[in-house]
Protein backbone atom coordinates (compact mmCIF):
# COMPACT_ATOMS: atom_id res chain seq x y z
CA UNK A 1 0.00 0.00 0.00
CA UNK A 2 1.37 3.65 -0.82
CA UNK A 3 2.30 5.40 2.19
CA UNK A 4 3.36 9.00 1.64
CA UNK A 5 5.58 10.23 4.36
CA UNK A 6 8.53 12.59 5.41
CA UNK A 7 12.17 11.19 5.82
CA UNK A 8 14.48 13.64 7.36
CA UNK A 9 18.10 14.12 7.51
CA UNK A 10 18.58 15.61 10.90
CA UNK A 11 21.89 16.31 10.01
CA UNK A 12 21.07 18.86 7.45
CA UNK A 13 18.48 21.03 9.55
CA UNK A 14 20.03 24.10 10.54
CA UNK A 15 17.04 25.54 12.67
CA UNK A 16 16.20 28.79 9.81
CA UNK A 17 12.40 27.72 10.83
CA UNK A 18 11.75 28.23 6.42
CA UNK A 19 9.89 25.56 6.72
CA UNK A 20 7.30 26.61 9.07
CA UNK A 21 7.11 29.97 7.61
CA UNK A 22 7.02 28.52 4.03
CA UNK A 23 3.93 26.23 5.21
CA UNK A 24 2.02 29.22 7.04
CA UNK A 25 2.47 31.38 3.71
CA UNK A 26 1.40 28.15 1.58
CA UNK A 27 -1.84 27.47 3.33
CA UNK A 28 -2.86 30.62 4.75
CA UNK A 29 -2.92 29.45 8.28
CA UNK A 30 -4.22 31.83 10.56
CA UNK A 31 -2.32 33.59 14.01
CA UNK A 32 -1.69 30.39 16.77
CA UNK A 33 -2.45 27.82 13.64
CA UNK A 34 0.81 25.59 13.17
CA UNK A 35 1.47 22.70 10.95
CA UNK A 36 5.08 22.17 11.67
CA UNK A 37 7.71 23.08 14.18
CA UNK A 38 11.37 23.01 14.57
CA UNK A 39 12.03 21.64 18.06
CA UNK A 40 15.63 22.57 19.43
CA UNK A 41 17.48 19.22 20.98
CA UNK A 42 20.25 20.12 23.87
CA UNK A 43 23.08 21.44 24.05
CA UNK A 44 24.13 18.50 25.83
CA UNK A 45 27.35 17.73 27.30
CA UNK A 46 30.46 19.34 28.78
CA UNK A 47 32.55 21.94 27.43
CA UNK A 48 34.11 21.54 25.17
CA UNK A 49 31.84 18.01 23.84
CA UNK A 50 28.99 20.00 23.74
CA UNK A 51 25.99 18.23 21.52
CA UNK A 52 23.18 19.93 19.89
CA UNK A 53 20.73 19.68 16.61
CA UNK A 54 17.03 20.65 15.25
CA UNK A 55 14.55 18.37 14.93
CA UNK A 56 11.36 19.51 12.34
CA UNK A 57 7.89 17.64 13.78
CA UNK A 58 4.95 17.51 12.70
CA UNK A 59 1.80 14.89 11.84
CA UNK A 60 3.91 11.69 11.93
CA UNK A 61 1.38 9.92 9.11
CA UNK A 62 0.59 6.97 11.65
CA UNK A 63 0.14 3.80 10.57
CA UNK A 64 -3.04 3.37 12.88
CA UNK A 65 -3.47 6.61 13.47
CA UNK A 66 -5.67 7.61 17.00
CA UNK A 67 -6.93 10.68 15.71
CA UNK A 68 -8.75 8.53 13.14
CA UNK A 69 -10.33 6.43 15.62
CA UNK A 70 -11.41 8.80 17.50
CA UNK A 71 -13.06 11.78 15.25
CA UNK A 72 -17.06 11.30 15.68
CA UNK A 73 -17.78 12.67 11.90
CA UNK A 74 -14.86 11.00 10.06
CA UNK A 75 -13.78 13.66 9.31
CA UNK A 76 -10.18 12.76 10.00
CA UNK A 77 -9.59 10.16 7.92
CA UNK A 78 -6.57 8.15 5.98
CA UNK A 79 -6.26 8.73 2.26
CA UNK A 80 -6.74 5.95 0.87
CA UNK A 81 -4.60 7.37 -2.68
CA UNK A 82 -1.83 7.89 -0.81
CA UNK A 83 -1.71 6.98 3.05
CA UNK A 84 -1.81 10.22 4.34
CA UNK A 85 -4.14 11.72 7.29
CA UNK A 86 -5.98 14.35 6.19
CA UNK A 87 -8.80 16.04 7.75
CA UNK A 88 -12.35 17.44 5.41
CA UNK A 89 -13.43 20.88 6.93
CA UNK A 90 -16.73 20.20 6.03
CA UNK A 91 -17.44 17.29 8.39
CA UNK A 92 -14.98 19.08 11.46
CA UNK A 93 -17.14 19.82 13.96
CA UNK A 94 -14.35 21.81 16.13
CA UNK A 95 -15.05 19.17 19.00
CA UNK A 96 -11.06 18.55 19.30
CA UNK A 97 -11.48 15.11 19.74
CA UNK A 98 -8.23 14.25 17.36
CA UNK A 99 -6.10 16.78 19.42
CA UNK A 100 -6.48 14.99 22.27
CA UNK A 101 -5.61 11.75 20.73
CA UNK A 102 -2.66 12.74 19.07
CA UNK A 103 0.71 12.09 21.55
CA UNK A 104 2.71 14.66 19.22
CA UNK A 105 0.79 17.25 19.42
CA UNK A 106 0.73 17.94 15.79
CA UNK A 107 -2.85 18.88 15.45
CA UNK A 108 -4.11 22.31 16.25
CA UNK A 109 -7.18 24.67 15.69
CA UNK A 110 -8.24 26.98 13.20
CA UNK A 111 -9.97 29.69 15.57
CA UNK A 112 -11.18 31.58 12.41
CA UNK A 113 -12.55 28.15 10.69
CA UNK A 114 -13.34 26.58 14.41
CA UNK A 115 -11.77 23.21 12.83
CA UNK A 116 -9.25 20.87 13.11
CA UNK A 117 -6.36 21.53 11.33
CA UNK A 118 -2.62 19.70 10.79
CA UNK A 119 -0.29 18.89 7.84
CA UNK A 120 -1.76 17.70 4.68
CA UNK A 121 1.97 17.27 3.35
CA UNK A 122 0.38 20.48 1.02
CA UNK A 123 -1.79 17.70 -1.04
CA UNK A 124 -3.25 20.55 -3.59
CA UNK A 125 0.62 21.12 -4.61
CA UNK A 126 1.03 16.96 -4.94
CA UNK A 127 -2.11 16.74 -6.60
CA UNK A 128 -0.08 18.89 -9.46
CA UNK A 129 2.97 17.11 -9.21
CA UNK A 130 4.32 19.08 -6.74
CA UNK A 131 6.38 19.03 -3.39
CA UNK A 132 5.05 20.16 0.05
CA UNK A 133 6.13 23.88 0.75
CA UNK A 134 8.41 22.90 3.64
CA UNK A 135 10.36 20.85 1.47
CA UNK A 136 10.55 23.08 -1.33
CA UNK A 137 11.75 25.78 0.88
CA UNK A 138 14.33 23.92 2.79
CA UNK A 139 17.99 25.52 2.64
CA UNK A 140 19.49 22.42 3.83
CA UNK A 141 17.66 20.35 1.73
CA UNK A 142 16.52 18.09 5.45
CA UNK A 143 12.97 17.22 3.84
CA UNK A 144 12.56 14.87 1.62
CA UNK A 145 8.67 13.17 0.85
CA UNK A 146 7.66 10.21 -1.09
CA UNK A 147 6.38 6.47 -0.99
CA UNK A 148 7.86 5.10 1.92
CA UNK A 149 7.13 1.43 0.58
CA UNK A 150 8.36 2.03 -2.60
CA UNK A 151 11.66 0.20 -2.39
CA UNK A 152 12.84 2.46 -5.83
CA UNK A 153 11.64 6.08 -4.25
CA UNK A 154 13.80 8.60 -3.17
CA UNK A 155 12.90 8.49 0.65
CA UNK A 156 13.54 4.73 0.64
CA UNK A 157 16.88 4.72 -0.78
CA UNK A 158 17.76 7.60 1.72
CA UNK A 159 16.54 5.28 4.46
CA UNK A 160 18.79 1.84 3.04
CA UNK A 161 21.99 3.88 2.48
CA UNK A 162 21.82 5.62 6.35
CA UNK A 163 21.64 1.97 7.57
CA UNK A 164 19.23 1.14 10.31
CA UNK A 165 21.50 2.61 12.94
CA UNK A 166 21.26 5.76 12.32
CA UNK A 167 17.52 5.61 11.71
CA UNK A 168 14.95 7.08 14.38
CA UNK A 169 11.50 7.57 14.97
CA UNK A 170 9.45 9.32 17.69
CA UNK A 171 7.68 7.08 20.11
CA UNK A 172 5.34 4.66 19.31
CA UNK A 173 1.85 4.62 21.31
CA UNK A 174 0.74 1.67 19.43
CA UNK A 175 -0.03 4.52 16.41
CA UNK A 176 2.92 3.16 14.32
CA UNK A 177 4.36 6.74 13.25
CA UNK A 178 6.01 6.49 9.78
CA UNK A 179 8.14 9.43 9.65
CA UNK A 180 11.84 8.42 10.01
CA UNK A 181 14.55 10.75 10.83
CA UNK A 182 18.33 9.82 9.64
CA UNK A 183 20.83 11.25 12.71
CA UNK A 184 24.47 10.48 12.41
CA UNK A 185 26.48 13.18 13.35
CA UNK A 186 25.10 13.69 16.81
CA UNK A 187 23.65 11.48 19.44
CA UNK A 188 20.13 10.52 18.99
CA UNK A 189 18.25 12.18 23.00
CA UNK A 190 15.98 9.61 24.71
CA UNK A 191 13.31 12.53 24.84
CA UNK A 192 12.27 15.72 23.48
CA UNK A 193 11.93 18.97 25.58
CA UNK A 194 8.19 20.29 26.61
CA UNK A 195 6.12 17.37 25.09
CA UNK A 196 8.76 14.60 26.53
CA UNK A 197 8.43 12.05 23.73
CA UNK A 198 11.02 9.42 23.34
CA UNK A 199 12.20 8.33 20.24
CA UNK A 200 13.31 4.53 18.95
CA UNK A 201 15.68 3.39 16.62
CA UNK A 202 15.39 1.29 13.43
CA UNK A 203 12.97 1.71 10.08
CA UNK A 204 10.46 -1.17 12.69
CA UNK A 205 7.98 -0.77 9.49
Amino acid sequence: MKKITFVIEVDRCIGCKGCQIACKLENQLGLGTMRNEIKEIGPTGTYPNIQMYFLPTMCQQCENPACVKVCPTGACHVNEADGTIQIDRDKCIGCGACRRACPYGAISFDQEMNVADKCTLCIQNRRQGGLPACVKNCSGGALHVGDINDPNSEVARLLAAAGEDHIYSLRDFGNHPSVRYILKNDKWQDVLPQDCVGVRRGRQG
